[in-house]
């Protein structure tokens, strides 16, 4: 009975979950943490020399068909979809030779988002494709916590993740990662000196993503007051929607070692 275990789940539409082990390696080898762990920096030239186990991954992820992906579960597609959007993002900033900054990359029409330089399931494809279609433009996959998850190769970015996205860990990834992010001062803070919340402009450009989970962008915060280091005194006025935010500078300098 047990020899039929194999071949039955098979007939029932069993999909093997994407294996994300080789880029977990890389992550891991290349990808350092800083203060104390709410921010990291990407070692570029270590990637290039690990090009060929980056490329074999990259490979794997482009093989993979709509059918296939249709079969998996939910945090199974999103953490596929967050690994690809983050590997292509560092295979593009070795395919440019390691800019300044990302946003050198393309020109004034067409920016590094908009590029088609590779394929996944089953057509060509852009980052902008990944993130704004495949993932915010999936309501069964959505989730506000992405924003600190896809990774823009840039300083003012959420941290990209020192290891790969998984299925089987994916919402305390997500949660730890959204974390790590609201605990950098350089990037959120509460400015008692002005009575302001200082904010990433992520919650400006994606303001409407945090008021469609929460109501308005202080609500989605509240939960995230010890992080932001918000007083108590102060949560009332976010309960309220009352407490001024602004939101910062946006670093696009290369996130690189």
């Amino acid at each position: 009975m047990k020899h039929l275990l194999i071949p039955l789940l098979l007939l029932c539409g069993y999909a093997q979950a994407f294996d994300h082990g080789s880029w977990n390696t890389l992550l891991n080898e290349h990808v350092k943490h800083l203060r104390d762990g709410v921010a990291t920096a990407v070692d570029y030239n270590g990637m290039a020399e690990d090009r060929a186990g980056l490329q074999s991954y990259l490979n794997a992820l482009s093989a993979v068909t709509t059918a296939e992906f249709q079969k998996w579960s939910r945090d199974e597609q999103l953490a596929f979809l967050i690994n690809a959007y983050n590997a292509f993002t560092v295979e593009l900033i070795l395919l440019e030779g390691q800019p300044d900054s990302i946003r050198d990359i393309g020109s004034f029409f067409s920016g590094p988002w908009d590029k088609e330089f590779f394929s996944l399931l089953g057509k060509p494809c852009t980052l902008d494709e990944v993130e704004h279609d495949m993932i915010r433009g999936n309501p069964a996959l959505m989730d506000p916590r992405i924003h600190f998850a896809v990774n823009c190769a840039s300083i003012g970015c959420p941290a990209l993740r020192p290891e790969a996205y998984t299925a089987d860990k994916l919402d305390g990834q997500l949660e730890d990662s959204t974390r790590k992010f609201l605990s950098d001062k350089q990037r959120n803070r509460f400015n008692a000196d002005d009575n302001v919340l200082e904010v990433s402009k992520i919650f400006d450009w994606y303001e409407d993503d945090f008021e469609k989970a929460a109501g308005s962008v202080a609500n989605y915060l509240l939960p995230y007051a010890k992080e932001l280091g918000v007083p108590q005194v102060k949560q009332t006025s976010m309960k309220s929607d009352d407490l001024t935010i602004r939101h910062l500078d946006y670093n696009w300098k290369l996130n690189k070692q």
